[in-house]
């Protein structure tokens, strides 16, 4: 983190990241914190001895000042430039007007929810493009665009065929909403309960193994 904040001046900071006087320090010193994991040397109980590894990062569009950051320093203190995969953020359940929110926990589906939450949060709250009534939906179909089970869909049903199946059917008013919805809770609650399983297997052992780190270096050496 030292070597990093070495790298960036006060100036080249506020330009990435638009900080004013009024902003606290904690903000100004964060973006090091942010860049190292990039770097194997972070994780030696990880990659001891292959220093020369590069890094691929998953993320949002929000942390891309930060990683924009991390690759123009990286050469300079001798690792390679981290690549980026850039995603899309994931809807709260009541639509793309809201945001998940840990004070609202019907706004997102959580990896400890059991079925009966899943599906209950589906049902309930997941905001849809269905309209008002049966015959209207036959008739106008659903509004893909705005349809919070949809975009879920995309995001989890990884057969690409039966997605596109689904879209062409519920936007033309062919599947109804409940429909929908139910294919979504199948998927969801088989993805949860098994990332459940696999949290369970964890022992304590592995989390130690894991968390193990080595000391920190003298930042003045």
């Amino acid at each position: 983190m030292v070597k990093v904040a070495k790298c960036v001046t006060y100036n080249k900071v506020v330009g990435i990241f638009g900080f004013t006087g009024e902003d606290h320090i904690g903000k100004v010193s964060f973006p090091p914190v942010q860049a190292v994991p990039s770097f194997p040397t972070s994780f030696p109980h990880l990659f001891s001895g292959k220093d020369n590894l590069r890094c691929l990062i998953p993320c949002a569009i929000d942390q891309d000042p930060y990683f924009r950051m991390t690759r123009d320093v990286a050469p300079r203190i001798g690792y390679h430039k981290p690549a980026l995969i850039e995603s899309s953020f994931f809807p709260a359940l009541q639509g793309e007007s809201g945001k998940m929110s840990a004070s609202d926990p019907n706004s997102a589906i959580y990896v400890t929810d059991s079925a009966k939450d899943i599906k209950n949060k589906i049902n309930k709250h997941a905001f849809t493009g269905g309209q008002e009534s049966i015959e209207k939906h036959r008739k106008y179909g659903a509004n893909l665009e705005v349809d919070i089970p949809i975009k879920y869909l995309n995001f989890f049903l990884e057969d690409d065929a039966e997605l596109e199946h689904i879209k062409k059917e519920y936007g033309a008013g062919h599947m109804l909403t409940g429909e929908v919805k139910k294919r979504l809770i199948e998927i969801l609650t088989e993805l949860v309960e098994r990332h459940q399983r696999a949290r369970a297997s964890v022992t304590e052992e592995m989390v130690d193994a894991f968390m193990a780190v080595r000391p920190l270096p003298n930042m003045f050496d």
